[in-house]
């Protein structure tokens, strides 16, 4: 009777622990068809985040774009100065230490704009001014209209002929301050003229013309008759 209560219990118990083990792999079917799922999705969402890198270029968040630096606002005051020298229509192109001798400048213009009837390159104008700030006062130190002038008179190689528009370059050294380039455009039978470089000269403490070379100064002349203006 022992052995068989035994046996009976060891079938009881082999019975008990295919049963466990039956509820137990159904148990894991059912998660393992419950990962499924989650699974895919993950490889969806792996794949979502992927495929963008994969094309073109990603758009540069917008401070890491290259941005062109903003040109400071014109003070009023030296717009106020422009307008009572050129009018109304004026127009500031530089200001600072232009001429690296420890004064404040403005570099303006009348500047025609451009039209289809005025398609020339660059910068054209009809008159412009260099101003000083002497003592809380602007004056002007150069000038630009039917020729070209400082405080002394007519600078070397200005045209003897009225000169209408002028084509104007302009760059700022740090060493030399600020470089002018006039090249006359109208009321001149030469069609093939060189620009005519105005810089500040120190020794002299005045705006002059260069010579071709651009590295000499050239003097003034009260007329412009007796002033140079060999184009050439």
């Amino acid at each position: 009777m022992e052995k068989i209560s035994n046996s009976r219990c060891s079938y009881a118990n082999e019975a008990g622990i295919g049963a466990s083990f039956h509820r137990e792999g159904h148990g894991v079917g059912a998660a393992r068809r419950r990962c499924i799922p989650l699974i895919l999705s993950l490889s969806l969402l792996s794949l979502a985040f992927f495929l963008p890198g994969c094309g073109a270029d990603a758009p540069k968040p917008a401070s890491q774009a290259e941005t062109k630096p903003v040109e400071p606002a014109v003070p009023e005051e030296i717009q106020s100065a422009a307008t009572s020298l050129l009018g109304s229509e004026s127009q500031v192109l530089a200001f600072g230490d232009l001429a690296k001798n420890g004064k404040q400048e403005f570099l303006a213009a009348n500047v025609v704009p451009k039209t289809p009837t005025n398609n020339l390159p660059g910068t054209i104008v009809t008159r412009a001014v260099v101003a000083e700030n002497s003592d809380g006062n602007w004056t002007e130190v150069l000038r630009c209209d039917e020729y070209l002038k400082n405080q002394k008179g007519y600078l070397g190689l200005t045209p003897l002929s009225q000169v209408t528009g002028w084509r104007l370059q302009y760059e700022r050294n740090n060493e030399k301050g600020l470089q002018l380039y006039f090249t006359p455009l109208k009321g001149i039978t030469d069609s093939h003229t060189l620009p005519i470089g105005v810089r500040w000269n120190p020794a002299a403490k005045r705006y002059q013309s260069l010579d071709r070379t651009y590295e000499h100064f050239l003097g003034e002349s009260p007329s412009v008759r007796d002033a140079r203006s060999v184009l050439r």
